[in-house]
C-alpha cells in the first residue's frame, strides 16, 4: 500500500515533528495548515531536501468543505488517503471557568472537535482498503485543567470518547483508530496560552521531572499508524511523564 497521511495542524509543534518523521518513514504526507504558510512551506522544503514527498494545504479543517477540498487535493496529488493525523487545536489565555465567554467555549469545541469528525469522516469514507487514524488529545481530558483550559480539556474529552466509538464502528472494516494524550510537551502552545514558561513551572511536579519533546509525541504517533500496532485500535497512549 502506498502510505499517504494528512497531518491537520502539521506546520509546527506536534504537527511539524509528525510531519517530518512520516516523512522519513516512506509516508506521503499533506502538511496541513491554517495561516502559518511560512512554517509550512519551510517545513516542507526541508523533508524534500531530505528525499521526501509532501505538499501543503491551507484549509480551515473546522469547515466540511474546507475539510472535502483538503482531501481531494491530497489524493489528486499524493494518491489515496490512507493515514490520518487529527491534530489541529487551539486553546486561549489561562482563564476560570466562570470567566469564559460562550464564543471562546464554542470557538475551541468547533476548532478540536467538530474538526476531528469532519476530517474522521472525510478519511473513513475514502479508505476503502482500510487505514489508520490517530487523534492528538491531552492529558488535560483526565486532569480536567482547572483555572488554566477548562474549555480545552472539554474538547480533548470529547476527542476520547470520538476515539473510542469510531474505532469500533469501523474496527471490522481494516480501519484503527487510536489516540495520544500529550501533556507538558515544549511546544509554541504555552505561548497561546499566555504562559511561555509553563512546562518549566510544572516540571517539578511531574514524576520524570522534565517536560517532553514533539518528536516524543511523533514516535508515539508514527507507531500508532504503523503495521507494527496492526492489532491495536480504540486505544491511549498517555505522554506526560507519569503524570
Amino acid at each position: 500500500m502506498n502510505k499517504v497521511a494528512i497531518v491537520t495542524g502539521g506546520s509546527r509543534g506536534i504537527g511539524a515533528a509528525t510531519s517530518k518523521l512520516l516523512a522519513s518513514q516512506g509516508y506521503a504526507v499533506c502538511i496541513n495548515y491554517l495561516a502559518r504558510s511560512e512554517d509550512a512551506e519551510k517545513l516542507a522544503a526541508e523533508i524534500t531536501a531530505d528525499g521526501g514527498k509532501v505538499m501543503t494545504y491551507a484549509a480551515d479543517v473546522s469547515e466540511e468543505a474546507d475539510v472535502i477540498g483538503l482531501f481531494d487535493a491530497a489524493e489528486k496529488m499524493l494518491g489515496p488517503v490512507t493515514h490520518l493525523v487529527n491534530n489541529a487545536g487551539i486553546l486561549f489565555t489561562q482563564s476560570s471557568l466562570v470567566d469564559l465567554s460562550v464564543e471562546r467555549f464554542n470557538k475551541v469545541m468547533l476548532t478540536n472537535v467538530t474538526s476531528c469528525f469532519l476530517c474522521s469522516r472525510e478519511a473513513v469514507k475514502r479508505m476503502t482498503q482500510g487505514g489508520a487514524i490517530v487523534n492528538v488529545s491531552s492529558v488535560a481530558s483526565r486532569t480536567g485543567s482547572p483555572n488554566e483550559y477548562v474549555d480545552y480539556a472539554a474538547s480533548k474529552g470529547a476527542m476520547d470518547t470520538l476515539t473510542t466509538g469510531l474505532s469500533l464502528e469501523v474496527a471490522d472494516k481494516n480501519i484503527r483508530v487510536n489516540c495520544v494524550r500529550p501533556g507538558f510537551i515544549h511546544t509554541e502552545m504555552h505561548a497561546d496560552g499566555g504562559e511561555p514558561g509553563r512546562v518549566e513551572r510544572l516540571s517539578p511536579l511531574i514524576p520524570m521531572k522534565r517536560g517532553g519533546e514533539p518528536e516524543e509525541v511523533a514516535n508515539a504517533i508514527a507507531w500508532l499508524l504503523s503495521d507494527e500496532a496492526s492489532y491495536v485500535t480504540g486505544s491511549f497512549i498517555d505522554l506526560a511523564g507519569g503524570k
